[in-house]
């Protein structure tokens, strides 16, 4: 069980379909003690989801864009363990105009309003919990390949740059005190927050064409199994680190038509 005694935070639990759902769940079979967060109307779907976990879990209210839900965090997690040993970054947010083929179109402020939740959010929930971490925790986020520009993904792309950028900082400033910051960039997974991407189908007909290992949407297991490792002391000297767990989607070039051989 490589996550015994670990105490964990874990956000961006939705449904049970939801990638920080299995890393909970795998989290509590490797002997982690976990909590989750949601907040708003979201909450009651996060708790539903919680009662189906192995072992009983709380959810914590966290509007990550909130300084004053991000204090109240600080000051629960001090009250209920003293400390904290690995956090799971798993928030990302753009508005509607700024994904599905409107990136010359979206408006600035939906464009920041991406970056915020969808990056800033990492050094923000970093920043309210590092105080509780001693040498040896981590903080893991969830990515997706920033360094190409996909179709229908635009301002949220842009956005999942900065995030690569402010985890690569974090890894920085937080590294002399033994705290590690990584990153999972993973391939599409038929989540609620993808659905609702316009176009999420053209990405997962493409994985299906070009991972060497293949790949299936609707398996968060893998996906899992890298977040704990990262989360784990197996991982004790990875800092700064973007771990592609895409079926090898990513060490790929574009995929060559198959010519049709002459009459």
């Amino acid at each position: 069980m490589i996550l015994a005694g670990k105490r964990l935070l874990i956000t961006g639990v939705i449904t049970k379909d939801s990638i920080a759902f299995a890393v909970a769940e795998r989290a509590q079979r490797e002997g982690a003690t976990v909590l989750l967060t949601s907040f708003g109307r979201v909450r009651r779907m996060t708790e539903r989801a919680a009662a189906r976990l192995p072992q009983t879990v709380d959810v914590l209210e966290l509007d990550v864009n909130s300084d004053a839900d991000l204090e109240a965090l600080t000051g629960e997690l001090r009250e209920r363990w003293g400390g904290v040993d690995g956090v799971l970054h798993a928030i990302a947010y753009a508005p509607e105009d700024a994904l599905g083929g409107r990136f010359m179109t979206a408006p600035s402020k939906s464009a920041v309003e991406a970056f915020q939740t969808s990056a800033f959010s990492l050094k923000a929930l970093a920043a309210a919990t590092a105080p509780l971490m001693a040498s040896g925790s981590s903080i893991v986020g969830m990515d997706f390949d920033a360094t190409v520009a996909w179709p229908i993904y635009d301002w949220m792309g842009v956005a999942k740059a900065a995030l690569e950028s402010v985890s690569r900082y974090l890894a920085r400033d937080l590294g002399p005190r033994g705290i590690r910051v990584n990153l999972i960039s993973a391939g599409p997974l038929g989540t609620v927050a993808a659905r609702g991407i316009p176009g999420f189908q053209q990405l997962a007909d493409a994985w299906q064409l070009q991972a060497p290992l293949g790949w299936d949407t609707a398996d968060c297991g893998p996906v899992a199994d890298a977040v704990c490792f990262l989360l784990s002391d197996y991982a004790r000297a990875i800092t700064g680190e973007i771990v592609h767990v895409d079926g090898g989607f990513h060490a790929i070039g574009a995929p060559i038509a198959t010519p049709v051989p002459s009459p």
